[in-house]
């Protein structure tokens, strides 16, 4: 674990263990307890033999058969595609977004969750080069993960273990399904073109209670703060549920977020310039270099690092 003091430049070198004694009394530490389903699914099209790919993304409507995904090849599936999977499981497209991603709406099954979860495998990274094995299904989730929805794990709280938790001075456990909004990469020439995916969120009245109570804030991973800034753009964070298509990067004005523990991240990506935006441009790059320097390792099962 890095440990970047904002306000004097000062950087680090520790490990995830050392990170409550950076905590003091008022702290809440604020976790993301999605959980990651297996959101990839083979099929192929009823008109021919071609093998399909097909990543869930997002239920898009209160009908539960009702999804957004990526598919791969896409130039073989377009609007009125009929997919074949196992077990009955059959799906439509209904039509395609603005970035080649497709809406359908699964039939042939009445426990769809139970059915992906017997058919589906586990959308891991895709730098990690192996198939998924069942152990991933566990292994690629956090202590905390509890609430079914997302396609990545929100990985900045995978370092966490239970002897860490029960060290902590606050802990506050709020929700948001990661999607194509946290990892997509910039379309537009320029950074104020871009739009985000909506990805859904909801924070219980127990987890604001504790927020406005604290002193300060640390949220944990991008998903965290994205979530506490979007409902703190209006006021005191309250209990609520919606979707967020927040986009944070330079310049923005944090309201809720005191510090922040995040693993590092790829360039181009909208979790670098958040992280840039909460501890400055030059900062962050003069962090990542001293961690390249300093053997750390990048990415989703990479180190992190603490910013305060």
């Amino acid at each position: 674990m890095l440990v970047l003091h904002r306000g004097t430049g000062h950087l680090e070198d520790c490990i995830v263990r050392d990170f409550p004694d950076y905590l003091g009394p008022g702290d809440c530490v604020v976790v993301n307890n999605t959980r990651v389903f297996p959101a990839r699914l083979y099929a192929q099209r009823a008109s021919g033999p071609a093998r399909i790919e097909v990543l869930l993304t997002r239920r898009r409507s209160e009908d539960p058969a009702v999804w957004e995904a990526l598919v791969r090849p896409g130039r073989k599936v377009g609007v009125g595609t009929h997919l074949i999977f196992a077990e009955s499981l059959r799906a439509e497209i209904l039509g395609r977004g603005e970035y080649g991603e497709r809406t359908l709406r699964f039939s042939g099954v009445a426990d769809l969750d139970g059915v992906l979860d017997r058919l589906g495998h586990m959308p891991l990274p895709p730098y990690i080069r192996r198939p998924d094995t069942g152990s991933d299904r566990e292994h690629y989730q956090t202590v905390f993960a509890r609430r079914r929805g997302s396609i990545a794990a929100p990985t900045a709280g995978l370092h966490f273990t239970p002897e860490i938790l029960a060290c902590l001075p606050s802990l506050a456990e709020i929700t948001l399904h990661v999607g194509l909004g946290t990892f997509q990469a910039l379309h537009t020439e320029t950074v104020e073109e871009h739009h985000m995916h909506r990805e859904w969120f909801e924070i219980g009245a127990e987890a604001a209670d504790a927020i406005r109570a604290a002193r300060r804030v640390v949220a944990v991973g991008t998903t965290s703060v994205r979530t506490l800034e979007h409902v703190g753009r209006s006021g005191p964070v309250e209990a609520s549920t919606g979707e967020t298509d927040i986009f944070i990067y330079p310049g923005f004005e944090f309201r809720v977020t005191g510090a922040l523990l995040t693993n590092f991240h790829l360039p181009r990506s909208t979790l670098l310039m958040l992280v840039s935006a909460f501890a400055g441009r030059e900062l962050v790059l003069e962090a990542y270099r001293h961690a390249v320097r300093a053997g750390y390792r990048f990415y989703s099962y990479g180190d992190c690092m603490l910013i305060l």
